[in-house]
């Protein structure tokens, strides 16, 4: 993938909430990509839509240490 178009990709992440009472904590998980049109617009690709109402969705940069990390693990 060119550098070019790393550029206009973003992640989208989400909160997910685990465990219960005060053992509860909040993670943020990679849920999908988008990508930037010629017109400004962006294309939203999810791997995972959340069920619950009450989930944060944010589109953010790219973190390319995830990707380095699971490249890692699969050799």
């Amino acid at each position: 993938m060119s550098s070019n178009s790393r550029a206009n990709m973003k992640q989208i992440v989400a909160v997910v909430e685990r465990g219960e009472g005060s053992d509860a904590k909040k993670f943020w998980t990679r849920i999908g990509v988008a990508f930037e049109n010629r017109d400004g617009s962006w294309n939203l690709r999810f791997d995972y839509f959340p069920t619950n109402p009450a989930t944060t969705v944010q589109l953010r940069e790219m973190d390319h240490r995830d990707d380095d990390e699971r490249r890692e693990r699969s050799r």
